[in-house]
């Protein structure tokens, strides 16, 4: 399973983040001057980190979210929790450099348009217990799948909505894979509805669940809906 994982990852953007440099990754007068910077300062405070519009807005809501992953696998991969096995080393390796090759991705499509690095907040997560990482990491895949269906169809670009689905199919499998790890058997879980169709959420969803991860205030306000 993880070979075919890899498989994923590599297929899937021809990423330029490989294994083994994805470290470099983990990272007037004076008196008027002063009183602009101070203003500047207090409206950013205010309004938050602002996405944008259009297909750019979508693309930094997507980047938000893989920065919000990435820092979490990596540190998963850090600090392994106890009883780690050697096939979930593998798989949390394997799934922090997918996320961390879908952050460069977005980080680099977007160029000087991208967002800052976000600040986050896994104080609610005890690293050390599998229990707790594996339900965070539950958490995450299911959150993520859910935010790609509910923007990716805002996207204008037909570049960008075929990145997206190769994306979303990724982090897909990392959903069942969590799952199977935490009960086997439930690879499907509930994210499924009466239709058989992938429940969806809106960005302000998707960033009002995931707000108690990120410190960073994110402003959505200019996303197309």
């Amino acid at each position: 399973m993880g070979h075919d994982v890899e498989t994923g990852r590599d297929d899937f953007l021809n990423s330029t983040v490989q294994r083994r440099s994805f470290l470099k990754y983990a990272g007037a007068g004076a008196a008027g001057i002063a009183l602009v910077a101070a203003g500047c300062k207090k409206d950013k405070m205010e309004s938050g980190v602002i996405l944008g519009s259009g297909d750019l807005g979508i693309l930094n809501f997507a980047y938000a979210l893989e920065q919000l992953e990435a820092a979490f696998y990596i540190q998963v991969a850090a600090t392994p929790y106890s009883g780690i096995t050697v096939a979930e080393t593998m798989y949390m390796t394997d799934i922090r450099d997918h996320e961390i090759a879908h952050r460069e991705f977005f980080k680099g499509a977007l160029g000087a348009n991208a967002i800052g690095a976000l600040e986050v907040d896994f104080s609610s997560i005890t690293f050390s217990s599998r229990a707790s990482v594996l339900g965070a990491a539950m958490a995450f895949e299911d959150l993520g799948v859910s935010a790609y269906n509910g923007a990716g169809y805002l996207l204008k670009s037909a570049d960008y909505l075929l990145a997206a689905g190769k994306i979303v199919s990724v982090e897909a499998r990392h959903a069942a894979l969590i799952r199977e790890l935490i009960t086997p058997n439930t690879f499907l879980g509930d994210q499924v509805d009466g239709s058989s169709v992938n429940i969806s959420r809106t960005p302000t969803e998707v960033l009002a669940i995931a707000g108690k991860f990120i410190k960073t205030k994110i402003n959505t306000t200019g996303l197309p809906s």
